[in-house]
């Protein structure tokens, strides 16, 4: 058994294989994985049913994992705060900028050959796609305080 919060092998797999600028993408229920991200990602479905599991369960437990140098949600069309955001502002470290974009500018960032792990959930609330771009951890080289 692991001590990190996070136990699912896929994933853990997926993470460990990424590095500093790779993204993942965690996606809601509508969000067209099939078609807007690339073949090189790892997939994994967490979509057990509607509503379960959801973007802030699996947002909070990456969180606690890697380290998370920026995110990206998508923004509505008519430019409209979507209070799931601000859950995700509280989630992520305080050090990265989170930024909205169009939906199709959305897709294109989804979409690009740095999204190595793609997470599909059930959750409902619309516009709660989060794109994360991985950090790096910061070790202190030899000799260094």
């Amino acid at each position: 058994m692991l001590k990190t919060p996070l136990l699912h092998p896929e994933i853990l797999r997926a993470l460990a294989s990424a590095g500093h600028g790779s993204r993942v993408l965690i996606a809601d229920g509508n969000f067209p994985f099939s078609t807007e991200t690339p073949a090189t990602a790892t997939r994994v479905f967490l979509n057990f049913r509607r509503g379960l599991v959801s973007v802030p369960d699996v947002l909070e437990t990456l969180a606690q994992t890697i380290p998370i140098e920026s995110a990206i949600v998508m923004e509505t069309p008519d430019g409209q705060a979507v209070p799931i955001h601000e859950t995700y502002r509280k989630l992520l470290p305080a050090t990265a900028p989170l930024s909205a974009r169009k939906r199709h500018d959305f897709y294109a960032e989804a979409k690009a050959a740095t999204t190595a792990l793609v997470i599909a959930t059930g959750e409902e609330r619309r516009f709660a796609n989060i794109l994360l771009t991985l950090g790096v951890v910061s070790t202190p080289l030899p000799g260094q305080p």
